[in-house]
Protein backbone atom coordinates (compact mmCIF):
# COMPACT_ATOMS: atom_id res chain seq x y z
CA UNK A 1 0.00 0.00 0.00
CA UNK A 2 3.17 2.67 0.77
CA UNK A 3 4.88 1.83 -2.80
CA UNK A 4 0.88 2.73 -4.53
CA UNK A 5 1.16 5.88 -2.52
CA UNK A 6 4.40 6.54 -3.09
CA UNK A 7 3.78 6.17 -6.99
CA UNK A 8 0.77 8.80 -6.94
CA UNK A 9 2.70 11.41 -4.92
CA UNK A 10 5.56 11.29 -7.26
CA UNK A 11 2.82 11.16 -10.15
CA UNK A 12 1.54 14.40 -9.00
CA UNK A 13 4.88 16.23 -8.52
CA UNK A 14 6.47 15.20 -11.58
CA UNK A 15 5.35 18.10 -12.93
CA UNK A 16 7.66 20.52 -10.72
CA UNK A 17 10.58 17.97 -11.32
CA UNK A 18 10.93 18.66 -14.80
CA UNK A 19 14.23 20.99 -15.01
CA UNK A 20 16.65 22.27 -12.34
CA UNK A 21 15.46 25.56 -11.14
CA UNK A 22 18.27 28.22 -10.46
CA UNK A 23 18.22 27.65 -6.62
CA UNK A 24 18.71 23.91 -7.00
CA UNK A 25 21.88 24.30 -9.44
CA UNK A 26 23.35 26.73 -6.89
CA UNK A 27 22.58 24.35 -3.70
CA UNK A 28 23.96 21.45 -5.59
CA UNK A 29 27.73 21.55 -5.64
CA UNK A 30 28.17 21.83 -1.50
CA UNK A 31 25.75 19.22 -1.26
CA UNK A 32 26.16 16.52 -3.99
CA UNK A 33 29.84 17.71 -5.21
CA UNK A 34 28.34 18.16 -8.46
CA UNK A 35 27.44 21.17 -10.91
CA UNK A 36 24.58 20.97 -14.02
CA UNK A 37 26.05 22.63 -16.76
CA UNK A 38 23.53 21.75 -19.42
CA UNK A 39 19.74 21.06 -18.69
CA UNK A 40 17.40 19.21 -20.51
CA UNK A 41 19.73 19.78 -23.83
CA UNK A 42 19.67 18.37 -26.87
CA UNK A 43 22.41 15.53 -28.35
CA UNK A 44 24.62 18.40 -29.38
CA UNK A 45 24.17 20.39 -26.53
CA UNK A 46 25.52 17.53 -24.61
CA UNK A 47 27.45 16.45 -26.98
CA UNK A 48 29.62 19.83 -27.37
CA UNK A 49 33.55 19.44 -27.50
CA UNK A 50 33.05 23.17 -25.32
CA UNK A 51 33.00 21.66 -22.35
CA UNK A 52 35.53 20.13 -19.42
CA UNK A 53 36.43 16.31 -20.23
CA UNK A 54 35.27 15.17 -17.03
CA UNK A 55 31.25 15.71 -18.24
CA UNK A 56 29.12 12.99 -17.72
CA UNK A 57 25.95 12.89 -20.11
CA UNK A 58 23.19 11.78 -17.80
CA UNK A 59 20.01 9.91 -20.20
CA UNK A 60 17.01 9.79 -17.76
CA UNK A 61 13.36 9.50 -18.76
CA UNK A 62 10.39 10.96 -17.10
CA UNK A 63 6.57 10.21 -18.07
CA UNK A 64 7.81 8.42 -21.61
CA UNK A 65 9.62 12.24 -22.17
CA UNK A 66 13.34 11.45 -22.66
CA UNK A 67 15.88 13.89 -21.24
CA UNK A 68 19.63 14.88 -21.42
CA UNK A 69 21.94 16.89 -19.17
CA UNK A 70 25.67 17.04 -18.77
CA UNK A 71 26.71 17.26 -15.70
CA UNK A 72 30.29 17.29 -13.57
CA UNK A 73 31.32 14.93 -10.78
CA UNK A 74 31.73 11.88 -9.76
CA UNK A 75 29.16 9.02 -11.66
CA UNK A 76 28.16 7.82 -7.94
CA UNK A 77 27.44 11.54 -6.90
CA UNK A 78 25.45 12.35 -9.71
CA UNK A 79 23.37 8.91 -9.80
CA UNK A 80 22.41 10.23 -6.07
CA UNK A 81 21.60 13.51 -6.92
CA UNK A 82 19.29 12.31 -10.13
CA UNK A 83 18.00 9.55 -7.80
CA UNK A 84 17.03 11.84 -4.99
CA UNK A 85 15.40 14.50 -7.20
CA UNK A 86 13.66 12.34 -9.56
CA UNK A 87 13.34 8.87 -8.04
CA UNK A 88 13.72 4.97 -8.73
CA UNK A 89 14.09 4.20 -12.49
CA UNK A 90 14.25 7.65 -13.85
CA UNK A 91 18.26 7.38 -14.48
CA UNK A 92 19.00 5.46 -17.92
CA UNK A 93 22.51 6.04 -18.56
CA UNK A 94 25.40 7.83 -17.23
CA UNK A 95 27.86 7.90 -20.29
CA UNK A 96 30.60 9.77 -20.42
CA UNK A 97 31.02 13.47 -22.39
CA UNK A 98 32.64 14.18 -25.51
CA UNK A 99 34.32 17.61 -23.83
CA UNK A 100 37.91 18.31 -24.83
CA UNK A 101 38.58 21.45 -22.12
CA UNK A 102 40.66 20.77 -19.25
CA UNK A 103 39.16 20.20 -16.05
CA UNK A 104 41.73 22.86 -14.18
CA UNK A 105 41.37 24.93 -16.77
CA UNK A 106 36.94 25.06 -17.04
CA UNK A 107 35.81 28.57 -15.66
CA UNK A 108 39.29 30.13 -15.03
CA UNK A 109 39.10 33.74 -16.24
CA UNK A 110 42.72 34.88 -16.22
CA UNK A 111 43.98 38.38 -14.16
CA UNK A 112 43.60 41.82 -15.94
CA UNK A 113 47.30 43.03 -16.45
CA UNK A 114 47.87 46.46 -15.80
CA UNK A 115 49.51 49.02 -17.98
CA UNK A 116 52.61 50.12 -17.93
CA UNK A 117 53.19 53.59 -17.68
Amino acid sequence: MSRLRDVVERAKNTETLMNWSPEEKKSLPPQYSCEVLVSDGSVDDVRSPNYPSDAYIVFYEIDGKKHLDLCRGKRVSIFDMYYDKFGVGVIKKIDFGCGKINPRSWGYKPAERKRRK
